[in-house]
């Protein structure tokens, strides 16, 4: 169930990883929001963010070629001109003033749904902050490893493509086709629901 606040923000910024991932699942999540199934590998890698975020508080910046910097956690960012909105594990300031967004994984890939959400992340703190995004980080968790993610014009034109499609699909609540890769099926929590697929 929406809350009034969130209808100006529809999308999540997880909602980027699922639509890169497969269209559909997106369009399951914001069509047929009571039927979402939770999955164990959803759960586990929410648990292993909460208990990262203590590992970070411990040690330096310098996975993030950072010598210094003040660590924010689990910061809230909306935009209802973009119509996103979601939560950052964290957000690096540095003493020269630039912000830098941390999302963790569970995952050793840093793939091109996970590079998008953090390219989200960046243009919404961007327009809370009033400051220019260049980069962010995907962490991962079982690597302990920082993956930089460039966020340059190339990466904010599919954030603005891949958010345009969204909209499109919410507000006209048509299904997308599925994913090209069958393979992504196996494992989906929503497979019982693509009977034209599998």
């Amino acid at each position: 169930m929406m809350l009034d606040d969130d209808l100006a923000t529809p999308i999540r910024v997880t909602d980027l990883k699922q639509w890169v991932y497969c269209p559909r699942v997106f369009y399951y999540h914001a069509c047929l929001p009571d039927v979402r199934p939770v999955t164990y590998k959803m759960q586990a890698g929410t648990e292993a963010g909460r208990s990262e975020e203590g590992r970070e508080e411990r040690r330096s910046l310098r996975v993030y070629g950072l010598t210094e910097g003040e660590r924010e956690f689990n910061a809230p960012v909306r935009s209802a001109t973009l119509g996103l909105r979601g939560e950052v594990d964290m957000v690096i300031t540095t003493g020269a003033g630039e912000i830098i967004p941390v999302d963790y994984k569970l995952s050793r890939i840093p793939g091109p749904h996970f590079q998008l959400q953090v390219t989200a992340y960046g243009v919404l703190l961007e327009e809370m902050r009033g400051a220019v995004v260049r980069r962010g980080f995907l962490y991962s968790i079982p690597e302990r490893r920082a993956n930089e993610v460039k966020i340059d014009q190339r990466a904010r034109q599919k954030l603005r493509a891949a958010l345009e499609a969204m909209q499109r699909i919410v507000e006209r609540e048509e299904m997308p086709p599925p994913t090209d890769n069958l393979r992504k099926c196996v494992a989906c929590e929503f497979r019982r629901f693509c009977n034209d697929v599998l």
